[in-house]
C-alpha cells in the first residue's frame, strides 16, 4: 500500500486546502494507506519538504492550487519521486489537464490505484530570477499582469478575481513589441502576450492552448497580436472553449525551447507564482515527472 506525505501551506488558502485534504485523507487511511502531513511556511519550504519526503520513498501530495502543484512538481522533476495532486486552489488548471476527479472518492481511487504517468515539466530561466521548474505554462504580457492583480485582490476570490484582474490589466495595457524565438527561429509581433504552454489550461479554466499535451515533449507557443480592445475582450471570452486560436490575431507554434523578449520590461508569470520581467526562456523537460492520474 502506498505511503503518502501531504504538503500543505496553512497560510495560503489554508482552510480550503485543509478541507480538501480531510475529505481524501479519511478514504486513504480507511484503505490502509499511510498518510502524514507536512506543513510548509512558504513555497520554498514546501519544495524542501517534498524533496525530503521523496528521498524517503514516499508519494508526495501537493495540496493546493497551481502554484503549489507547480512548485512541488518542479522540485520533484527529475528525481523519480511520484507526485499526487489534491486540488484546492482557485484555478487547479494542471489537475484539469490531467482530468483528475474533483470529488474525494474519485480522487482517492486515483491516488491509491492510479499508475504513475510520465509528464513533461518546464525549466524557466531569466536574468532576474533563479532557474526554476514548473508544470503548466510561462506567460509574458497582459495575462501575467492580470494574474498579479488577481493574486492581490482583497475582496474577490476564485474566477471573479481573474476577471477583475484581466479587466484592470487590459485597460492599462499599451502596445508591446515582442521577439519570440522558438527552437532558434525568431518571430516578431506587436501585441498582448506570448505563452509557452505545457498544459492547455491557465488562469482558472481558460483553454489558452487547446492542442497542448503534457506528455508530448513540446511546448505550444501562443502569441496574441495587437487588436482593438473590444475585439480582445471577445477573444478573452473565447478562451473558455479554445475558439480564440481561429482568430487571425492569434498564432500558435510548437517547440522545445522558447525565449520571450520585449521592447520594455513586460511582466511574466509561471504557474501563478513566479513573477519577474522578460527576457525569459522556457525549455521543456520531457517525461521528467511521474504523476498519479
Amino acid at each position: 500500500m502506498r505511503q503518502f506525505t501531504a504538503v500543505v501551506n496553512p497560510t495560503a488558502g489554508g482552510a480550503t486546502s485543509a478541507a480538501a485534504l480531510l475529505g481524501v485523507a479519511r478514504l486513504l487511511r480507511e484503505a490502509g494507506a499511510g498518510l502524514e502531513t507536512a506543513y510548509s511556511s512558504s513555497l520554498a519550504h514546501a519544495r524542501e519538504l517534498a524533496r525530503a519526503a521523496g528521498e524517503r520513498g514516499r508519494v508526495v501530495l501537493a495540496v493546493g492550487g497551481d502554484g503549489m502543484a507547480g512548485g512541488i512538481g518542479g522540485a520533484l522533476s527529475g528525481t523519480g519521486t511520484v507526485l499526487g495532486l489534491v486540488p484546492a486552489g482557485r484555478g487547479n488548471d494542471f489537475a484539469r489537464a490531467l482530468k483528475l476527479p474533483t470529488e474525494p472518492a474519485g480522487l482517492a481511487r486515483v491516488l491509491l490505484h492510479g499508475d504513475p504517468r510520465p509528464v513533461d515539466t518546464v525549466e524557466v530561466t531569466s536574468a532576474v530570477h533563479d532557474r526554476t521548474v514548473v508544470l503548466g505554462s510561462v506567460y509574458a504580457g497582459v495575462d501575467a499582469l492580470a494574474n498579479h492583480h488577481a493574486n492581490n485582490a482583497r475582496l474577490l476570490r476564485g474566477t471573479a478575481s481573474y476577471y477583475a484582474g484581466a479587466l484592470r490589466a487590459v485597460a492599462a495595457w499599451r502596445a508591446t513589441r515582442y521577439r519570440v524565438t522558438v527552437d532558434g527561429e525568431e518571430h516578431t509581433f506587436t501585441g498582448y502576450t506570448a505563452v509557452a504552454a505545457n498544459s492547455g489550461y491557465y488562469g482558472s479554466n481558460r483553454l489558452i492552448a487547446p492542442s497542448a499535451r503534457v506528455d508530448d515533449g513540446l511546448l505550444d507557443v501562443v502569441m496574441i497580436h495587437e487588436a482593438p480592445r473590444l475585439l480582445f475582450f471577445a477573444l478573452m471570452n473565447e478562451l473558455a472553449t479554445g475558439a480564440h486560436i481561429h482568430r487571425p490575431q492569434v498564432r500558435v507554434l510548437r517547440g522545445r525551447e522558447v525565449r520571450i523578449e520585449a521592447d520594455r520590461p513586460v511582466p511574466y508569470g509561471a504557474d501563478g507564482e513566479v513573477e519577474a520581467v522578460v527576457p525569459v526562456t522556457a525549455k521543456v523537460l520531457p517525461g521528467a515527472l511521474r504523476v498519479l492520474c
